[in-house]
């Protein structure tokens, strides 16, 4: 008779390596809204003060570096829901999390056509970022009208389509800085009516 084996325990990575891992991240991050997806990735590496090899043992391909770029982006939204609402009035927390969706936009511009042409099109990785997202801002609507600061009958779908809205009118360079002006009128018009 044969006896089970435990299972391996999963070690959690070394304090360094996870430094590492998110110096890459956000030197990847940089570089490929700066350059494009496909930004050198041995300058990634170099600007992140890691070798190449340590750079491929966290992402083993340019896809899966786009991806986990991606993939950061989403949680450090799904993140700042939870803090924003914690630390924040409803109505001020609402407004943050919204700039910082315009500064998602901005990434995702860059890193979706990668991931589409790497990936083959509509993958699992956007539409568990969209969930993400669509309940980071069902609750933050929620929050505020349960406060009185949005109308009862606005629907967060309606804000998050506006947003996007908003973030896809990328034809200029300052069009950052017009869409977070646009989430204040957003915002204002979200009110409730007096």
């Amino acid at each position: 008779m044969a006896t089970k084996r435990p299972l391996p325990l999963q070690r959690k990575p070394r304090a360094d390596a996870e430094r590492n891992r998110d110096r890459v991240l956000e030197v990847a991050k940089q570089a490929f809204t700066r350059s494009g997806a496909d930004a050198s990735l041995d300058d990634i590496a170099k600007q992140a003060g890691v070798g190449a090899g340590t750079l491929y043992r966290h992402f083993p391909s340019r896809a899966a570096l786009i991806e986990a770029v991606y993939r950061t982006e989403v949680e450090k939204l799904a993140a700042a829901e939870r803090n924003f609402a914690e630390t924040m009035p409803p109505i001020e927390a609402l407004r943050a999390w919204m700039l910082l969706f315009v500064d998602y936009i901005a990434t995702k511009k860059i890193i979706a056509p990668a991931l589409n042409t790497l990936l083959g099109g509509h993958s699992k990785v956007f539409e568990a970022s969209y969930n993400r997202i669509w309940e980071a801002i069902r609750a933050l609507v929620k929050r505020a009208i349960k406060n009185g600061d949005i109308r009862k009958d606005l629907d967060p779908i309606d804000l998050l389509r506006a947003l996007i809205g908003v973030s896809n009118v990328v034809s200029t360079p300052d069009w950052q800085q017009s869409a977070r002006r646009l989430v204040d009128i957003l915002i204002t018009g979200s009110r409730p009516v007096k």
